[in-house]
């Protein structure tokens, strides 16, 4: 079985492994954590030094989960086609290490007609793999099963989230940015009603964040499990690193 490299690292994280884990820590120990462990994360995807702040609130959640077993539902970026694209790899790799693929991928694409194995979806998607670093820092070693969301029904995402409900040591990581290349008040206004929509268990669309379809999936599962979302942090990369000419937005959010 073949281990899928890292494929960003060194443009949207460090490759080097100390810098990795210096730069992970350092946002860890900014956040005092006072939220019990999810059940479900929204996280953002960009380059580290643009949302590792924001991303950090929501791993800062699981320094004492007993998660072992991880979902990310993320967007494709790179590849266009219809449906949830599975791996076939045995691993995917980061500067921190390898992280084993759960078996639960081949049976998903035997059981739900949306979902496919499509290596090609997940060679070049940052979307997951900026999320693992974070998670290999705070969970140290657990088992993996990414899904790249291509053109999919928010309530066929669902169906296949749910089938996995059950193990009560599954994490869900919902992998999406906001808005995206507005002015900074402009965004910080769009972003701030997007945020609320999704609060209030509304739906949202991709203009208003990349991973639209991966919230509103968690959404329906929210109402049906009886969770309530929390905002944990929102920012911009006008905050961060970037110009305020045009930003991009980020939230991190917890279900539980």
């Amino acid at each position: 079985m073949s281990v899928r490299p890292a494929a960003v690292a060194g443009l949207f994280y460090p490759a080097d492994r100390a810098e990795l884990c210096d730069m992970i820590a350092r946002e860890l120990a900014q956040i005092d954590v006072v939220s019990p462990c999810p059940r479900a994360l929204v996280a953002p995807h960009a380059g580290y030094i643009y949302s590792g702040p924001t991303a950090a609130y929501a791993y800062a959640l699981l320094s004492k989960s007993p998660v072992s077993r991880v979902v990310i539902a993320g967007p494709a970026h790179r590849v266009a086609f219809r449906g949830v694209a599975v791996a076939s790899s045995s691993a995917f790799r980061t500067p921190l290490g390898d992280v084993p693929l759960a078996a639960d991928g081949r049976e998903l694409a035997e059981r739900f007609d949306c979902v496919a194995i499509d290596d090609g979806a997940h060679a070049m998607e940052h979307s997951l793999e900026v999320q693992l670093p974070f998670l290999q820092t705070v969970l140290g070693s657990f088992e993996l099963l990414p899904l790249c969301v291509g053109a999919v029904e928010a309530s066929e995402l669902a169906d296949v989230l749910e089938s996995l409900w059950g193990d009560a040591q599954m994490l869900f990581v919902i992998s999406s940015d906001l808005s995206h290349y507005h002015p900074y008040a402009e965004a910080r206004r769009m972003d701030l009603t997007t945020i609320d929509r999704i609060l209030e268990g509304q739906s949202i669309d991709h203009e208003q964040a990349c991973g639209a379809t991966g919230i509103n999936a968690m959404n329906i599962l929210a109402k049906q499990h009886g969770l309530q979302a929390q905002l944990l942090d929102y920012r911009n990369s006008g905050d961060t690193a970037g110009d305020r000419d045009r930003v991009v937005g980020y939230a991190s959010l917890a279900f539980g």
